[in-house]
């Protein structure tokens, strides 16, 4: 059972994996009737909302305060940095702004879940009613965003990694010569477009992989580049 439970683990991971390769070139990142941005669009970036783990030898995941603060730190500045490229203006949210949003970006982690499960995975989780669609809002909840930067588009981004804790490494190896698999870390990663007028989720993507590193700047800009690969164009 331990053989299988670990041979099910390393499929899932090898999915996760094509799932992400995936969305860099599908038409399902987009909602119906969004295809690019205008010239000049405001866009807000909003505060990441990322926390970082240690993997204890039984798998068990443990907060990590300083790593996650260095995240936030990396993830961030390489947001600004490539949403630079993007042809629109951009707004950073203060931090007094992103405590007043907070529960804003609570919500979008909620809906983020609901897209990546029941739209980017799908499968036997699709819901009827969206017909496939990428069909997502947060609704009027994103009026305040509008309302204190004057923006018409936000940037939310959600982020949660774990990284093999030195006994979990030496766990892994010695299963490992049991024919027995055990995973290590995982980086999970969502990012949506919405628009602040109507609360539509524009654009969807998501990062599932085993691979990755939000602790130090270089593969956090990496992390942050595929994430937002298929960012859309403007116009």
């Amino acid at each position: 059972m331990a053989t299988l439970l670990g041979r099910v683990a390393g499929m899932l991971l090898l999915v996760a994996a094509l799932t992400s390769g995936m969305a860099q070139a599908d038409s399902r990142n987009l909602a119906p009737g969004f295809s690019s941005l205008p010239k000049g669009a405001g866009i807000v970036v909003m505060q990441p909302d990322i926390e970082l783990f240690s993997l204890s030898a039984g798998g068990v995941q443990e907060p990590r305060a300083d790593w996650t603060d260095a995240a936030s730190k990396h993830v961030q500045s390489a947001l600004l940095g490539k949403a630079s490229g993007f042809g629109v203006k951009l707004r950073e949210i203060s931090e007094s702004e992103a405590d007043e949003l907070a529960e804003i970006n609570t919500l979008h982690a909620a809906v983020a879940r609901s897209i990546s499960l029941h739209h980017m995975w799908a499968g036997n989780f699709a819901l009827p009613t969206k017909d496939g669609k990428l069909d997502w809002s947060l609704g009027d909840a994103v009026a305040p965003i509008r309302a204190k930067t004057g923006s018409d588009y936000a940037l939310f981004i959600w982020m949660r990694d774990s990284y093999a804790s030195a006994e979990r490494k030496v766990a892994m190896v010695a299963m490992a010569l049991l024919g027995v698999g055990m995973v290590g870390g995982m980086q999970v990663g969502y990012a949506s477009l919405v628009d602040l007028q109507s609360g539509r989720v524009l654009w969807f993507n998501q990062l599932l992989r085993g691979n990755g590193d939000l602790r130090e700047a270089e593969p956090a800009t990496e992390t942050v580049t595929a994430l937002l690969g298929n960012f859309p164009k403007t116009q």
